[in-house]
């Protein structure tokens, strides 16, 4: 009786220690998303026009909080909880809208569907 109980009760312990290893594993791996993580990258394009465009592009990805589209330096500065998105999510959402960003591209046909002022020089 005294060895079964000791097992049950060592056995216990090895799977709570094996749960908190887990645990902080995951910790570790960088699993934790941050809920406000910013970013800034460029997104190609020329005018207003363009900026309410890659804006409203960027807002209709879920997990959106902030976007900002400086004209003259072509920054995109965007505000995303990490739980719902990711960045590559939102640069895919502006290259659908016709824009180019750093990391992705507009097929031909949406870049072509731009209105021809904001038809950017391509790269």
């Amino acid at each position: 009786m005294k060895n079964t109980l000791f097992g049950i009760l060592l056995l216990f312990v090895a799977f709570s220690t094996q749960a908190q290893e887990t645990r902080g594993e995951a910790e570790l791996s960088g699993a934790k998303k941050n809920k406000n993580a910013q970013y800034a990258f460029e997104v190609n394009g020329n005018c207003e026009q363009c900026q309410k465009r890659i804006q409203k592009a960027a807002f209709s990805v879920s997990g959106v909080k902030s976007a900002s589209w400086d004209i003259a330096s072509h920054e995109l500065t965007v505000i995303i909880n990490e739980q719902k998105c990711t960045v590559l999510e939102v640069k895919n959402a502006i290259s659908k809208a016709g824009h180019d960003t750093d990391e992705t591209r507009a097929t031909d046909e949406d870049y072509e569907r731009l209105h021809y002022c904001c038809q950017y020089e391509r790269k």
